[in-house]
């Protein structure tokens, strides 16, 4: 029991329950909302992926032996920092319920609906 409960104090308040007509209000569909979401969470993932790689790689070293580890302070933090980040699929939904994404149809997709 109280390994739950240390697991549940380090989560990111933006985890919580949703109402769903709240989620579903400009879709009226759940999995409407939910690919939409989905689909941003991944421009995150690969966003943050990016600039990870990006600032690590000022502290990459090429050495030719295996066994020589080096450890630097500040690509420690860096990493924590980017640990700490909650989920991109938290970030995404809290910008889907903010009015912050931008979503549209496909022509195709019109072009069905008025058939």
């Amino acid at each position: 029991m109280s390994d739950i409960k240390a697991r549940a104090q380090g989560l990111s308040p933006d985890v919580a329950a949703r109402d769903i007509l709240n989620v579903v209000k400009d879709t009226e569909n759940i999995y409407e909302t939910l690919a939409i979401v989905s689909r941003r969470a991944r421009q995150l993932a690969v966003d943050l992926k990016h600039e990870l790689d990006q600032k690590l790689e000022e502290f990459a070293e090429v050495t030719d032996t295996i066994e020589e580890v080096v450890e630097n302070k500040e690509q420690i933090e860096i990493s924590k920092f980017y640990e700490k980040l909650p989920n991109p699929v938290l970030i995404a939904m809290r910008e889907y319920l903010d009015d912050e994404l931008y979503h549209r149809y496909n022509n195709a997709r019109d072009e069905e609906e008025e058939v």
